[in-house]
């Protein structure tokens, strides 16, 4: 049975290949080794290898997506990601998940073991779990501690706060069968406008975000598990989301040096296990416009490879993704088998989610045939990537124990420094000096009428829960823990339209209400052009209808309106006249928490913005948290005019 694995010495050599000297452009430093093998398991790489026929060996360089909450293992859905396992020889699958209205489905941590373990089972060679655990296991599992995103540590800046995060992060994926972390984000998010990367970046400071990086590797592979820094050569700085688009990284060498290129440096010294590519134009790298740093030799051979010296194994982002599909259309063969030729010709090891699985497999294994593609080249990725396994203690054992797993994966302790550095994190951007802290009140609310009933729309205390979109699960730890400090106030969920009240009676009552807290949930995405009053404008997330009511909640209430961001901190770029703003820098249920913490004056944290917030404060700044006030000064709480 494999337990949650610990590893000692990461320095122990694996084979010559992996010996390595990091060229970083002017600096020459010793690659600390991504591998850590004792002479039986490298026994077991290389006879395993041998072992493979060319069809098997392209197999391992494959991955394709499965899921945990298949309702059994007798379904079509189960069955046809078994068969894909089997018939094409995967090396490895990475952890996706189903959505419905309320939002993403996350399973249980039993319910994820049991799924890995009957995967396990039904391969041939054990396989390599990889699942996106950015901010913890909770990014796709429930009952687990939930972790606020990266930004939130970089606001906190306490590298062994994020040493622990990677060991607990090991430990719980370990429990339940992950043995592959798609993390951490090395990126540097330099662009407020970025879409994709935003809070799931440790900040903008290339130096803090590599210090951040190799603490989260170092607590992670101490723990167990395999890393992944990513997207390489960094994708803070762009103003296209890869998912939907084509993004040009288009700093030239000096700014790659300068702020893109330090967290993926110190990754590699930290003995990072794999590094994720980004789909993105590199011009500064790669002046052909149609080779993005996925399909470009020079980018992953030329530049990774031998220039950073990185022995380690080199991963595409989702080859579904229109970042790269976009530049094979209108092409006679099969895009998907183009792309996942031109990866591997590139020096890509393993082939991340083909559009067309079948293609895919067929058009590597032709080209090896036809002596495109060398099959020395094959080897020396599948001899990585089995090694890989061995690392994690694969060759030993492949399966998990499911009764453990909960247990496992919920430490109370674990829980408890979920909420430790959500309260870290929480930042006081700006402060009228007005509305904070705000009173607790045990005793029901004055605007309650002799029957019993609140009298409508007054209320010394409204709140509203504003968002283009919430999950189920958005919401309630907010509402309860603001609830356990206030229960007179009135809470007014809004997703474009309130249920059960009108835009007009929720402003009436915010003019009526002493005080105004709007939670906002902002989602890292692009920003967009808008036009107001004819002006165009650029806005950084709550567009259309919620955008406008929080706009008009500004309009009649801003010197008693807090607004706190559940989410990315560049919310008050598009709505600068906010006069009380906190960040979280997350939407996560212990982010909630401390927002209302932090509303309440009960946190007096030293955290510091990790961004800049063009126009309004510059990275590194914070307020002071105001201390409690006394009742005769909240009674004095400004009135609306």
């Amino acid at each position: 049975m494999l337990r949650p694995f610990r590893c000692s010495m990461l320095c122990v050599p694996l084979l010559g290949f992996f010996f390595a000297v990091v060229s970083s452009v002017g600096k020459s430093k010793v690659q600390s080794e991504p591998v850590n093998l004792t002479k039986n398991s490298r026994q077991w790489t290389e006879r395993t290898l041998k072992s493979l026929s060319l069809g098997e060996k392209v197999g391992q360089m494959l991955q394709v997506r499965y899921y945990v909450d298949y309702k059994s293992f007798d379904t079509f859905a189960y069955k046809y990601v078994r068969d894909e396992v089997q018939k094409y020889h995967i090396g490895s699958v990475v952890l996706g998940m189903h959505f419905d209205r309320s939002g993403p489905l996350r399973s249980t941590p039993s319910e994820a073991a049991r799924c890995i373990n009957q995967l396990q089972t039904d391969s041939t060679l054990p396989l390599l779990i990889a699942a996106d655990v950015e901010r913890g296991v909770a990014t796709r599992l429930t009952d687990v501690p939930d972790f606020p995103w990266p930004m939130a540590f970089g606001a906190a800046d306490d590298p062994k706060e994020i040493e622990e995060f990677g060991a607990i992060t090991a430990r719980q994926a370990r429990a339940v069968g992950i043995n592959w972390a798609l993390a951490p984000v090395a990126d540097v998010n330099s662009n407020p406008a970025n879409p994709i990367i935003n809070d799931r970046s440790f900040g903008e400071d290339p130096e803090q975000v590599g210090a951040l990086v190799a603490a989260y590797i170092r607590g992670a592979r101490e723990n167990g598990i395999l890393v992944t820094a990513k997207h390489f050569p960094g994708q803070g700085d762009t103003v296209i989301d890869s998912h939907l688009g084509v993004p040009t990284i288009s700093g030239d060498m000096a700014h790659l040096e300068k702020y893109e290129l330090p967290p993926f440096k110190s990754a590699i010294e930290a003995g990072v296990d794999s590094i994720m590519l980004a789909h993105a134009r590199v011009p500064a790298l790669e002046p052909d416009p149609e080779r993005i740093s996925t399909i470009s030799p020079k980018v992953v051979s030329g530049f990774l490879i031998k220039r950073l010296g990185f022995k380690g194994v080199v991963l595409t982002d989702a080859l579904e993704m229109r970042g790269i599909t976009n530049l094979y259309q209108g092409q006679k063969e099969n895009p998907s088998a183009l792309a996942a030729v031109d990866a591997v010709k590139a020096g890509d090891d393993v082939i991340m989610i083909p559009t067309n699985l079948p293609a895919a497999f067929n058009a590597i294994v032709n080209a090896v045939k036809s002596g495109e593609i060398p099959e020395s080249r094959i080897d020396e990725s599948v001899l990585k990537i089995l090694a890989m396994k061995a690392e994690v203690g694969l060759d030993k054992s492949r399966l998990v124990d499911v009764e453990k797993a909960a247990a496992l994966a919920g430490d109370p302790k674990d829980m408890a420094f979920a909420q430790h550095v959500a309260d870290e994190a929480v930042t006081l951007v700006r402060n009228n000096k007005l509305m904070l802290p705000l009173q607790k009140q045990s005793q029901p609310s004055s605007a309650t009428a002799p029957n019993g009933k609140e009298a409508a729309n007054s209320h010394d205390l409204v709140v509203i829960l504003l968002a283009q979109a919430l999950e189920d699960r958005n919401g309630v730890a907010f509402e309860q823990a603001l609830k356990n400090h206030r229960p007179d106030a009135k809470v007014f969920q809004f997703e474009g339209r309130f249920s059960g009240a009108s835009v007009p009676d929720v402003l009436k009552a915010v003019k009526e209400a002493q005080q105004v807290v709007v939670a906002a949930y902002v989602v890292h995405q692009a920003s967009q052009k808008v036009v107001v009053n004819g002006k165009s404008e650029q806005t950084y997330g709550l567009e259309g209808p919620s955008g406008d009511l929080l706009k008009q909640v500004l309009t009649v209430a801003p010197e008693k309106t807090a607004v706190v961001a559940l989410g990315s901190p560049y919310l008050i770029e598009s709505f600068p006249e906010i006069q009380t703003y906190i960040c979280t820098y997350a939407m996560a249920s212990t982010s909630e928490i401390s927002a209302v913490k932090a509303l309440f004056g009960e946190i007096q944290n030293h955290a510091k913005l990790p961004v800049a917030l063009p126009g309004v404060a510059a990275r590194s700044f914070s307020l002071p948290w105001p201390v409690q006030k006394s009742k005769d000064a909240h009674s004095q709480a400004p009135q609306s005019r």
